[in-house]
């Protein structure tokens, strides 16, 4: 019979700890103490309880079935002690803190996510974060992250993936680049033109394979970074591939005149299941549908753009 006074509250924080991170790092940190210590304490829970409550995983560290049976009570523990610290040092209930890393397109993540946590910021000044952006397609390691930003189709992974938004694309060029080499008017004629995108071997946003649409692509500019091919673009290198979101950030490029209806990529938001209802994650999950939301007119195109979607290319 397990008795209460073989038991360490702490021990249960640190099952919380490692339920909502995934990562003995960033639970050490959490805990204040080092990656050894939440690795010798669950362990000492382990024995004490007479049970395996976590594993090793290619996610990461995960919960077993007693693991999640235990983690609610786990919880409880956790959130009385941040309430005995929030009254004494006169913090407001119910206020966010922590550490809340986020990994996204580099695009995507400038331009959405970015707004969306200076919102909760603002309003819970003790939340830190760390964003890790990326042209190539993100790794689902729940050890790297707590929320992943996805696009493309649905990844395959164990963790919980939801939609959180869809966008268009288009080919762009800039006012001085058609004035010297003319603005093709049917798909065929992008085949005479050079073209700006991603490195190909680097690129895996598969709804969007430039060689599906222009089969002779004559590439003068490819980068793992948008920016740079924003940057390209404008200057006149070439007509780009671009997301009408990214496009929508720089003045003095517009769409091509060919009508050219490319496939609408979806963008999936990944977290960790043990961590969906930790209060920062929440809060940041909350702030990017509500982002998106907010501004979907940036990222697919309204009844009355001169541009409609579709599921096929066409010219």
């Amino acid at each position: 019979m397990v008795k209460a006074r073989d038991l360490r509250s702490d021990d249960l924080r640190h099952l919380a700890a490692i339920a909502e991170t995934g990562r003995l790092t960033t639970a050490a940190r959490a805990m204040g103490v080092d990656h050894s210590t939440v690795s010798r304490r669950l362990h000492a829970l382990e024995d004490a309880l007479g049970i395996r409550i976590i594993s090793r995983s290619d996610d990461g560290w995960m919960l077993t079935d007693a693991g999640r049976d235990l983690l609610e009570h786990a919880r409880e523990v956790q959130r009385s002690v941040e309430s005995v610290a929030q009254y004494a040092s006169g913090v407001e209930p119910g206020s966010v803190s922590g550490m809340v890393r986020i990994t996204a397109a580099e695009g995507f993540g400038t331009v959405f996510v970015v707004p969306a946590v200076g919102r909760v910021q603002r309003e819970h000044p003790d939340l830190s974060v760390e964003l890790v952006t990326g042209s190539r397609e993100l790794g689902l390691q729940a050890n790297s992250f707590d929320i992943a930003i996805t696009p493309g189709r649905r990844p395959a992974t164990r963790l919980h993936l939801e939609r959180l938004c869809e966008y268009d694309s288009d080919f762009y060029g800039s006012d001085d680049y058609f004035a010297r080499h003319g603005n093709p008017a049917t798909l065929a004629d992008l085949q005479d033109h050079r073209l700006v995108y991603f490195i190909d071997a680097l690129q895996k946003i598969r709804e969007l394979d430039l060689a599906e649409v222009v089969e002779t692509a004559d590439l003068a500019f490819s980068s793992t970074s948008i920016f740079a091919q924003l940057a390209a673009v404008r200057g006149g290198t070439g007509i780009g591939l671009l997301s009408k979101f990214m496009a929508g950030t720089v003045d003095g490029i517009r769409p091509v005149d060919a009508t050219v209806t490319l496939p609408r990529v979806p963008v999936s938001m990944v977290m960790r299941r043990e961590a969906i209802h930790r209060p920062a994650i929440a809060a940041i999950r909350e702030a990017l549908h509500r982002e998106v939301l907010d501004r979907r007119d940036e990222l697919v195109w309204m009844p009355n753009d001169r541009s409609t979607t579709g599921t096929t290319v066409s010219g």
